[in-house]
């Protein structure tokens, strides 16, 4: 009967001891859950060229939106001939349609969108940026299809404060591209010192290289 009683304190002792690894250790498969729910929520496509993730900093405009690449050279490649590459671009579109992004442009003059101003299209609301675009819009839409496919930023959150972005503060960079903030203020901060901004736009999936002089410009530019 003592032999039994000790058995039992013996293994009692040894769950207690587990249970205090596991707390200091912390569980692997809660460990594993935690490290899932720290990745993105919508993992970055492939390049249509090269199979590679891409830069949501190197792209170029097309009548359906625009198309993201992993380098210069795909870039190139594609432009040679789109047509080769059609089934990956619409897998990528696909892939980056279920991914937050915030419309920036109007539609009808290219100038920052207002959240104010809207007009209901295909079950959404789409920004303009005056009043006075509403009706050049709703009279025909379909004139302004491309220019709508390419009015949106992947980029969701300033990388100076965190805070969701605003149309209208913005700083461009080559190759066309754009990088967007909260306010104002966040774009003096930024261009002074954006080096130390990479990290938090690198997180939303653009990723920027800097000139000799200091300035910033797409990793992946589309100028040629």
């Amino acid at each position: 009967m003592m032999k039994h009683s000790m058995s039992v304190v013996v293994w009692l002792g040894a769950l207690a001891v587990t249970a205090t690894l596991d707390r200091a250790q912390g569980d692997p498969a809660k460990a594993q859950e935690k490290a899932a729910a720290k990745e993105p929520a919508t993992a970055l496509p492939n390049c249509p060229v090269m199979d590679e993730p891409i830069s949501l900093a190197a792209s170029v405009r097309t009548d359906d939106g625009p198309v993201f690449f992993c380098c210069d050279e795909c870039i190139k490649k594609y432009q040679a001939n789109p047509s080769k590459y059609a089934d990956k671009v619409a897998a990528q579109r696909q892939a980056l349609a279920t991914r937050p992004k915030v419309q920036t442009a109007c539609p009808v003059t290219g100038e920052p969108a207002k959240a104010d101003v809207t007009v209901d299209h295909s079950g959404g609301k789409v920004q303009l940026c005056c009043k006075g675009c509403i009706s050049k819009f709703q009279k025909d839409p379909a004139k302004y299809k491309a220019n709508l496919a390419n009015s949106y930023t992947y980029q969701t959150k300033c990388p100076v404060s965190g805070e969701d972005i605003s149309p209208e503060a913005f700083t461009a960079v080559a190759g066309g591209q754009k990088v967007y903030f909260c306010c104002k203020n966040c774009v003096k901060k930024y261009t002074a010192e954006p080096a130390n901004y990479e990290a938090k736009l690198a997180a939303q999936g653009f990723v920027f290289e800097h000139e000799e002089d200091g300035k910033e410009k797409a990793k992946n530019p589309t100028d040629k």
